[in-house]
């Protein structure tokens, strides 16, 4: 089997990778991607799964662990194994904030004052990607919505590990989550 934490970037997926390794699951990740002021504790990023769409059977180095996958490279994974999702949801407006304010920093973009053509983008793919996973036969997924990993992380923490069949270190997970962090919400 094979762990899959995805959503759409800034969604808490580094979030939920942290507290999965903390929780004692091993973790496929490079570390290339070095923490910074977007993600203090990490990133948790394995380069090579860019190469997904190109040679889907990389994903086997993944076999027995827990892997970062964007959302924008579900459909890229190959049948031959079985997944367990964890995907992440976060409300559009706090994601298309904390990307701007990311990419600000990063000098990378001026601020967009109308998000909404980027928004309407994001929901198009995520309802395409949840259509592709209910097809999937060989995928279990959960959904976690980030703004309750922050205000309940035992009650998550414990039906992660139900789902994932994992024993995992349910206290570690729970000190995991720094409700600080949680900078770019909606009021």
């Amino acid at each position: 089997m094979i762990t899959i934490v995805s959503g759409l970037p800034r969604s808490g997926t580094s979030l939920m990778m942290q507290m999965l390794e903390v929780g004692g699951l091993p973790v496929l990740s490079d570390g290339e991607r070095k923490a910074d002021t977007d993600n203090p504790k990490g990133y948790f990023e394995w380069e090579r799964i860019k190469q997904l769409p190109k040679d889907p059977s990389l994903i086997a180095e993944a076999e027995g662990k827990v892997v970062k996958v964007i959302s924008q490279l579900m459909l890229s994974l190959p049948q031959g194994h079985d997944y367990r999702v964890v995907f992440m949801q976060r409300p559009l407006p706090e994601v298309l904030k904390s990307q701007d304010k990311m990419l600000q920093r990063r000098g990378n973009a001026a601020s967009i004052a109308d998000t909404s053509a980027l928004e309407e983008a994001f929901q198009r793919h995520l309802i395409e990607v949840n259509q592709w996973l209910a097809g999937q036969a060989n995928m279990q997924v959960v959904r976690v919505h980030y703004r309750r990993v922050v205000r309940e992380p035992r009650p998550v923490a414990e039906e992660i590990a139900a789902f994932l069949q994992f024993p995992l270190d349910i206290d570690a997970m729970v000190r995991q989550v720094d409700a600080t962090l949680y900078r770019n919400r909606l009021k």
